[in-house]
């Protein structure tokens, strides 16, 4: 019997959706693609489509592939339609994540390239111990080539789908003169006689087996009546093929994404898959999700303004039912120790409202950042929490430079010496290190004495004994220099003496640039104190300050980790040109990567519900030197209408003014090369400063008088000089900002008042 349609009942996973997020999931057949902006709503859209695609019965569980990017989505995303459709879900054995599907085909297959079903999946060590295994083989010297540059490589070419013999001679040359397709080679080699894989080679052996075997590829694409893919624009080359292949006979493929949030590159991920959909599947319904649920119409307009800014995008425009709000805040601040104590003023205001910690973050661009923000907290007893990574002290970087610095300020700290006794290597095994340790305990002295005592016997190989001296003799010489040598500098030499610095500089992967960098700020956060041991001191309190777990905290992390999270009140801190976007990104990646870190941009401001609070800083401590900062360009595309400006000097003293025509600051720029010699005196009070130097004086008098508007005798192509980048010809001018190609230095963007026509 046909029931009337005025009695049917509309099914529950409809209720509630907007418009397109209906359209979304009712469109079932041929490739769909959903362009789903920041707080629209894609993940209820997603899970309602998989519970149509079931209460339908257009495909039994076992009939749909649904694939996510972490297991924590699947497990969402698993729960929220057994909800809907019951313990049906539980038979649905192809929703999961890439690797997690990988694997399971793979083990159904792993003849056809030479594994047995049972094949073990590697983790980074065995991976790592492995690769050095074949290095050492190849008489490498991995000082010079390290095991990690070469997994780094191997792991990028999978990610692009290359096998070994895909990999050209210029490819090859990345690594050892030549030797990196020979080595990926052996490797693979080397994993199949273990019968073993890598992460990456569970996709790789996948597409290869689907490119060389018709009978499998056409089973799954007979198998598969519709694919479902979130986070579409993070999807890697291997990725995108597989997809590729799988959907090429039903083409029921809907992909859910965002191309403004695309900003995992660094990983593999490229934005041009989710670009080109419509090309990859003619005919395809595009469908865009813009009813944005999280944040307040100033927010979603300063976040647009930025992003309109790209080229490469689909293009959205995000709305919302919610109250207006309070606008955008930007802070302009005179530095570093100046942006952490007001954000902590901030947020001290925001509690006093009646708002939880739980509901406040801080975003930084860089992990560097947190040292100030950590330090600034502690000393006001503002609880926090650092996500996505440790805190600052307890990185494995920092820990092993203060072990050095534990061991100069007290001899008989064994734990520190045990840390650093091999590291950097040193060729100290084991029972080199153990005998060390017998001869302590036997005599009842420090590790260090012991270690100086070894030496004079015959229990060493000449390689240990030679390493160990090595180590004696530099950590002598170091609580020598102590006493004259200013801490920092102690610091500085001891890190670059002892082979640390140069060992991160050796590892050509993005975490060991962001090593270097944490080193640094560690550095740099010395020059605070009066003596190594009143830093110590610091620190270890510092450490000793976990607050109770059960208590609310205000949540540091960076802008990568945020995505996919949202907070009421977010403080954005460090948004100056070189900080963010990122110099080392742009240097690396031209346009594309600084579209990328407009991206980033985007992802950052709308990760807040109510209130975005932007800060940036007139100077910051790079490298232990003071440096004058622009704020960044991201802060210049932000709409007049959506945001409210405001800058500051200790005590209140308003640096900048009220002229924001281009939003160029006049003053950024003009304390370059000062740090806090004769003619600075901290203030106790509010931790800025209280005087300044005279050139510092006739420099912002200067600047007010230029304001916004540029000086006269520059233009286009025209030869200047700068004080720090040298001789460079003037590409772009804007307003009183100019972008400089330098002859060493690059592209650079700086004030016209500091260079000089060449």
């Amino acid at each position: 019997m046909t029931v009337p349609a005025e009695t049917q009942q509309e099914p529950p996973y409809l209720a509630g959706l907007n418009p397109p997020q209906r359209e979304a999931v009712l469109t079932t057949d041929g490739p769909v693609l959903v362009l789903a902006g920041a707080g629209t709503g894609k993940t209820a859209a997603l899970t309602a489509r998989l519970a149509h695609l079931l209460f339908t019965r257009k495909a039994w569980p076992s009939e749909i592939l649904s694939v996510t990017f972490t297991n924590r989505a699947a497990r969402e995303m698993r729960h929220r339609v057994g909800r809907i459709v019951g313990d049906v879900v539980e038979g649905m054995p192809w929703l999961g994540t890439f690797h997690a599907i990988g694997a399971k085909m793979l083990r159904r297959h792993a003849e056809l390239v030479g594994l047995q079903s049972n094949f073990t999946i590697l983790d980074t060590d065995d991976q790592q111990r492995l690769i050095k295994q074949l290095i050492s083989a190849n008489d490498l010297d991995e000082k010079r080539w390290p095991a990690r540059s070469l997994g780094g490589l191997i792991d990028e070419w999978k990610n692009k789908g290359l096998t070994p013999s895909d990999i050209d001679a210029g490819e090859s040359e990345r690594y050892a003169n030549g030797r990196g397709k020979d080595l990926y080679a052996q490797y693979q080699a080397r994993l199949i006689a273990l019968n073993a894989c890598d992460f990456g080679d569970l996709l790789l052996h996948m597409l290869v087996i689907l490119k060389r075997d018709r009978d499998v590829l056409a089973d799954y694409q007979r198998r598969f009546k519709y694919i479902m893919v979130d986070e579409y624009q993070d999807t890697n080359s291997v990725q995108y093929l597989w997809l590729r292949l799988l959907a090429q006979e039903r083409k029921n493929i809907c992909c859910v994404g965002d191309d403004d949030q695309s900003i995992y590159s660094w990983r593999g991920a490229q934005v041009e898959n989710i670009l080109k959909f419509e090309k990859d599947f003619p005919g395809a319904r595009v469908i865009r999700l813009e009813q944005n649920y999280r944040s307040t119409p100033h927010i979603l307009a300063a976040a647009s303004g930025v992003i309109a800014n790209n080229g490469g995008r689909l293009g959205k425009t995000l709305w919302t039912e919610h109250q207006t709000g309070e606008k955008v805040k930007v802070l302009g601040v005179w530095d570093g120790p100046e942006e952490a104590r007001r954000i902590g003023e901030e947020i001290e205001q925001v509690q006093r409202s009646g708002k939880s910690l739980d509901e406040i973050a801080i975003l930084v661009r860089a992990q560097h950042q947190t040292r100030e923000l950590e330090d600034r907290f502690i000393s006001i007893g503002l609880p926090y929490r650092i996500v996505g990574g440790a805190r600052f002290y307890e990185r494995a970087e920092i820990r092993d430079a203060m072990a050095y610095l534990r061991i100069v300020n007290q001899p008989a700290d064994d734990l520190a010496f045990e840390r650093i006794v091999n590291v950097p290597k040193r060729g100290l095994g084991d029972k080199a290190v153990q005998k060390v340790h017998m001869l302590a305990r036997a005599q009842g002295v420090p590790l260090t004495t012991a270690a100086a005592r070894i030496l004079d016997t015959d229990e060493l190989t000449p390689q240990a004994r030679r390493g160990l001296g090595n180590l004696v003799g530099d950590i002598a010489r170091w609580r020598n220099m102590a006493s004259t040598l200013p801490h920092p500098e102690l610091a500085r030499q001891l890190l670059d003496e002892s082979g640390y610095t140069a060992m991160w500089q050796a590892e050509k992967s993005a975490e060991a640039a962001g090593r270097l960098e944490n080193l640094s700020e560690l550095v740099r956060a010395m020059e605070e104190y009066e003596n190594l041991g009143a830093f110590l001191e610091h620190v270890s309190l510092v450490m000793d300050n976990e607050a109770q777990a059960d208590e609310a905290k205000v949540t540091i992390m960076t802008i990568h980790a945020a995505k996919g999270l949202e907070f009421d009140t977010v403080f954005l801190a460090g948004w100056e040109e070189g900080l963010f976007p990122s110099q080392r990104s742009l240097d690396e990646g031209g346009l594309a990567s600084l579209e990328e870190e407009r991206r980033l941009a985007y992802v950052a401001i709308t990760r807040a519900r109510r209130l975005a609070v932007i800060l940036h800083a007139a100077n910051r401590r790079i490298y232990g030197q003071w440096s004058s900062s622009i704020p960044s360009r991201f802060v210049g595309e932000l709409p007049d209408a959506h945001i409210e400006s405001e800058s500051s000097m200790s005590g209140g003293e308003s640096l900048w003014r009220a002229n924001w025509s281009d939003r160029a600051d006049p003053f950024a720029d003009i304390a370059r090369g000062t740090g806090r010699g004769p003619g600075w005196q901290r203030a106790a009070t509010s931790g800025g400063y209280v005087r300044e130097p005279a050139r510092i004086v006739e420099a912002r008098a200067s600047a007010v008088s230029l304001g916004n508007k540029g000086r006269d005798d520059l233009s286009v192509g025209q030869r200047v000089f700068h004080q720090k980048f040298g001789y460079g010809e003037i590409a772009e001018i804007e307003g009183n900002k100019l972008e400089i190609d330098f002859e060493v230095a690059g592209r650079k963007r700086v004030m016209d008042s500091f260079v000089s026509l060449g």
